[in-house]
């Protein structure tokens, strides 16, 4: 007699096993860091036959000269977060090789100040010497620059304040000048270099961070001198200027 076998159940296929939360597929991607703002940064040269021209760019990659000058002085004024809200919000810096007086200044254009120009004599460019042309190129666009990116108290910041800041970034990007020099006497708003080695002087007493607190609160408000340095180190300019002095010899370089 005849048997029929019995079918006989085709296997069900094992479903892949779920990435447990273990598995390196499922492992959350580390949040990027904050970064510091990239503004726009364009040229302008109004001679191009100038010899300061030629010097200029022999000597320096404007592109990377300027936003080099950017990142160099906001790692130092500022910390960045992922806003950058506390930043000011410029958005472009235009440098300006022209035939004129002086060394160099930095405003913003009148449609916006948001957009800054820095101005940069060819005729300075020209005569600086041959074995200190990419320094000194280097630190004058640095002091310019913290121009463009500092607070300055509404506008009533001593003048002296706001160029001895811009001379401690430089000073602290390693472009000060061989002819700088710590001198006794005179005052601590007397700007530029000798603000800048007292700003110096006082990072060392109250922190590496000193100068971008006092950046920080020099913003959205008027300066008052007294009120001002008491509130940030317990005493008034005139005292750390006398503190500052007293660690000067009669020779100090």
């Amino acid at each position: 007699m005849s048997t029929t076998s019995e079918p006989t159940a085709s296997p069900v296929p094992l479903r892949p096993s779920s990435p447990t939360k273990h598995s390196p597929d499922t492992k959350s991607r580390p949040h990027p860091k904050p970064s510091f703002p990239s503004p726009k940064v364009r040229l302008a040269i109004h001679d191009l036959s100038h010899p300061g021209t030629s010097i200029f760019l022999t000597n320096c990659d404007p592109s990377k000269a300027l936003s080099n000058a950017v990142q160099t002085v906001l790692s130092i004024l500022y910390q960045p977060t992922k806003t950058n809200s506390h930043i000011p919000p410029t958005r472009s810096v235009t440098l300006v090789l022209e035939d004129m007086g002086g060394v160099a200044y930095t405003k913003g254009i009148e449609l916006d100040d948001d957009h800054k120009e820095i101005h940069f004599s060819l005729s300075y460019i020209e005569h600086i010497s041959a074995d200190r042309r990419r320094d000194e190129i280097a630190g004058v666009l640095v002091h310019e620059m913290v121009h463009a990116w500092q607070y300055n108290a509404n506008g009533t910041c001593p003048g002296g304040l706001i160029e001895g800041i811009a001379d401690f970034v430089r000073l602290k990007a390693g472009f000060s000048p061989p002819h700088w020099s710590k001198n006794k006497g005179g005052n601590w708003d007397q700007g530029y270099s000798s603000t800048a080695y007292f700003l110096e002087w006082l990072e060392g007493q109250q922190g590496e961070d000193t100068v971008m607190k006092i950046n920080g609160a020099l913003r959205g408000r008027n300066y008052e001198e007294d009120v001002f340095w008491k509130k940030m180190f317990g005493k008034d300019v005139g005292s750390l200027w006398e503190e500052y002095q007293g660690t000067l010899n009669d020779d100090q370089w």
